[in-house]
């Protein structure tokens, strides 16, 4: 009898720590640059946290990665790495290049070469590199060419922290998949600081842990994929909680050639940007270099054979957003995410 008296004194105490602890947290904003992008972090703490210490800790764990992937950085571990022409030479790499390299590998594997991070010679070829933008399509043949150079098997990824070139001249570009790894690296970075209420965001790939400062789930939206559209156009928002989401589109870079546009997504399987219809592509999956990977993936591949991928995947779900000729969308879900 005495334990029923006190239950209710327990649990009313338990809800008064509760709503105190919410009332002394706050909702941070650190915002800054990286990747040629920009990031948005929000973190729930207390009010007193000293975040310019926090974003210090992010920003030095974003330019080691820049360190290692940019290729808009000449000494950069991936430019050294790609200037290099010596076949079979093992070159050494840091754990992050090699831990982004491997899974790499694993979704080139699993999507039968529809994401490859070599395809860099194809984007130069179709103007969406550095050079300028090109005035007519590429022959077949300067395809062909190209192609000869691209093909994920053509590096091999040690289990010793080594990369060889099979090919003199294969080059990759992780551009893809670099962005999903920096939001892992930074959401690590504020869990190993203390906090588990986050949410981290590079150039629109999402982390999201816990929950917010109201008790409610994160919500993140999915851009409405309209050419010309602003960053603020909602197409669909979803519930994100200790999960990463990733989404790749061809509304917002594409070039006009001949009157047509191409979208600067390339097949790397035919050498050709992809042209199925899909417009944008969303990936939820527990980590974001693998949602990262696989969006961009998933444009290639189109709506049937990537709908039957994420559903043979553990804890992968997904949406695939396609154009129809009349102009509607039509959107098809994987199985089991909630919408």
């Amino acid at each position: 009898m005495r334990l029923n008296v006190f239950r209710p004194f327990w649990l009313i105490l338990l809800f008064g720590l509760v709503c105190t602890a919410r009332a002394e947290a706050k909702e941070h904003l650190l915002v800054g640059r990286t990747m040629g992008t920009t990031y948005h972090i929000k973190i729930i703490a207390p009010k007193s946290d000293d975040m310019a210490a926090v974003q210090h800790e992010i920003d030095r764990r974003l330019e080691q990665i820049n360190q290692s992937m940019s290729t808009f950085m000449k000494e950069s571990e991936i430019s050294r790495f790609n200037r290099m022409t010596e076949v079979g030479k093992p070159f050494a790499v840091s754990l992050d290049f090699l831990k982004v390299m491997r899974v790499a590998g694993a979704i080139h594997r699993v999507t039968g070469g529809a994401w490859d991070g070599t395809v860099l010679p194809l984007i130069e070829l179709w103007g969406f590199g550095r050079s300028a933008p090109i005035e007519k399509e590429p022959s077949p043949a300067a395809i062909a060419k190209a192609m000869e150079d691209v093909g994920f098997q053509n590096i091999e990824v040690s289990t010793d922290g080594f990369l060889k070139k099979r090919r003199a001249r294969v080059t990759v570009d992780l551009a893809s998949i670099a962005k999903g790894y920096g939001v892992d690296s930074v959401a690590a970075v504020v869990r190993k600081l203390g906090y588990g209420n986050y949410l981290v965001e590079i150039g629109g790939e999402v982390f999201a842990a816990g929950r917010k400062a109201d008790g409610q789930p994160w919500r993140v939206g999915i851009n409405k994929p309209r050419k010309g559209g602003a960053a603020t156009e909602v197409y669909k928002a979803l519930d994100l909680e200790d999960r990463a989401m990733a989404t790749s589109g061809d509304y917002r870079n594409y070039e006009e050639i001949g009157g047509r546009a191409y979208s600067h997504i390339i097949d790397p399987r035919s050498g050709y940007p992809v042209h199925n219809g899909v417009v944008s592509t969303s990936v939820i999956a527990p980590d974001c270099t693998l949602a990262d990977g696989l969006a961009t993936a998933l444009m290639v591949m189109g709506p049937q054979a990537g709908i039957r991928l994420l559903n043979r995947m553990d804890k992968v779900e997904g949406l695939i957003i396609v154009r129809k000729p009349d102009g509607s969308l039509v959107d098809h879900w994987s199985a089991g995410i909630s919408h």
